[in-house]
């Protein structure tokens, strides 16, 4: 991570240096006419300036009232390739970066590419998707990609996703250094889980405390367990306790499938029921319907127009298509129970926040050292890699539905969420940078892993596959890449 500050500063300096230039030149006679005859300032007439109400001020430091949010990721792009290249004695001609004008130090130009998939290194006489064929028709020099013995060219490959697999790991161990790893016991959870229709098909119930899934033993709070296990897992049966019994639930016939779609993504089947006890009224309270129709913090909400709430999850069913409304709703305050009359906004709210899970259940953090967090990040980063391998595993078997499942940037920006948070955003990180890792050492041609592919080829068997071959394969390989993107990203949208 020095090393690519380090790199971003020497790029800065070089930017400074070529835009200052060497300030004892003389400008010949010819700049000179040219630069006395451009004048590109802008001039406004009086009457201009009178007509627009411009003002004449001084310079002021002023605080910026607004919090600006975003979402996004970072992404280490193939430069490391560049560094690993260089340490061999390798030649790199090109590394574009971002939007800008080229720099050239020495032999190397750095450019900025407009488009935005982390940029790319040409490497000086390697074959790739710059299909630069001049240089490959001239003799081989000793510094070039094709004169380096095969393990050598095979290091420089697998600088790129080396470094974001390390990147990874060492992401996940800080956030468990930092935040450490927050959970509930699922033993904590006194009022079992409420489900929707998806989990019923499974053949969950409101009530039901979760037990196991297969073999894999339910030991604390986690939405995503039960699709975990039974798409990337072995799991079979579900195993419940419900009022008292302990009950298996079997995985119907093409459920996989089903958890997989992109339609469930991000869908739990299930979540923790609380009681719905208000905490508060918004960030203005005075316009809340309820406050303004009397009642107050911790006031329990039991019934809506007669009917009874006995959990959160159960008041939304019960409002939907009451907008604009009066409803009566019944609260318990101390010992009294008492009724008042509600209109509910043309979203059919009545302006309440419910306490959250901490409120009911006692949480507990697991604190790791900073010599337990790196072994902890990494374990965390293969438990994530794997997972991904089994699931594109299961979609090459036909068991999940590729058309259903793939992602492209909008299912990227949708990992961080609407709101800001840190923890998040370090985590999606990670994920994100193993994603890259995994995709990028996948054996197609034109990606680092068919580079790989064939290096492990000519390492076995001692002979160099061709350069025509290698264009070809080069070729086919980026326009299935290619293809695949637009074809995510048109599921993105549209699918």
């Amino acid at each position: 991570m020095k090393y690519n500050i380090y790199k971003a500063l020497t790029l800065i300096l070089l930017f400074g240096l070529f835009s200052c230039g060497d300030k004892t030149d003389q400008p010949t006679e010819g700049e000179t006419k040219s630069k006395e005859s451009i004048d590109d300032r802008i001039q406004v007439t009086q009457v201009q300036f009178e007509h627009s109400k411009m003002t004449l001020g001084s310079f002021d430091e002023k605080s910026f009232p607004t919090i600006v949010t975003a979402s996004g990721m970072i992404d280490v792009p193939p430069e490391n390739r560049a560094v690993v290249n260089a340490s061999m004695g390798g030649y790199i001609k090109t590394t574009p970066l971002l939007i800008g004008n080229k720099v050239k130090k020495g032999d190397t130009e750095y450019g900025i590419g407009w488009l935005p998939l982390g940029g790319y290194v040409k490497i000086s006489g390697m074959i790739d998707e710059s299909m630069d064929r001049e240089q490959m028709k001239l003799p081989p020099q000793p510094w070039e990609f094709r004169s380096k013995p095969a393990w050598q060219r095979l290091v420089i490959m697998l600088g790129g996703v080396t470094v974001n697999f390390i990147l990874g790991f060492l992401i996940f161990g800080a956030c468990l250094f930092t935040w450490g790893e927050k959970y509930f016991p699922a033993e904590n959870l006194k009022y079992g889980i409420h489900t929707d229709s998806l989990g019923m098909t499974l053949g969950l119930l409101p009530g039901d405390d979760i037990l196991a899934v297969g073999d894999k033993e339910y030991t604390e709070y986690d939405q995503g367990f039960i699709i975990r296990e039974v798409v990337l897992g072995d799991g079979k049966v579900i195993t419940v306790k419900r009022n008292g019994q302990t009950v298996d639930l079997p995985i119907p016939e093409g459920t996989v499938g089903e958890l997989a779609s992109k339609k469930n993504s991000g869908r739990p089947l299930y979540e923790a029921r609380i009681p719905f006890k208000v905490e508060a009224f918004g960030a203005n309270e005075d316009k809340s319907p309820a406050y303004k129709a009397g009642l107050t913090k911790d006031d329990l909400i039991y019934s809506l127009d007669g009917a009874p709430v006995n959990y959160y999850q159960e008041w939304a069913p019960l409002i939907k298509g009451k907008e604009s409304t009066p409803v009566n709703v019944g609260v318990i305050r101390g010992t009294d129970s008492l009724q008042f009359s509600v209109t509910t906004t043309d979203g059919a709210l009545i302006g309440v926040q419910p306490y959250d899970m901490e409120h009911y259940f006692k949480s507990e953090t697991r604190e790791y050292s900073l010599g337990q967090s790196i072994p902890a990040g990494v374990a965390m980063g293969v438990d994530f890699l794997t997972g991904q391998a089994k699931a594109y595993g299961k979609m090459a078997s036909g068991e999940i539905k590729a058309s259903e499942s793939l992602g492209g940037f909008r299912a990227f920006a949708r990992l961080f969420g609407t709101t800001w948070n840190w923890q998040r955003f370090w985590l999606r990180t990670a994920m994100i940078s193993l994603i890259l890792a995994f995709m990028n050492l996948l054996p197609i041609p034109a990606l680092d892993g068919g580079h790989v592919m064939f290096l492990l080829y000519e390492v076995i068997t001692g002979r160099k596959p061709s350069d025509r071959f290698m264009e070809y394969a080069t070729i086919i390989g980026f326009v299935f890449v290619i293809s695949l993107v637009v074809y995510a990203n048109y599921l993105d949208w549209f699918g």
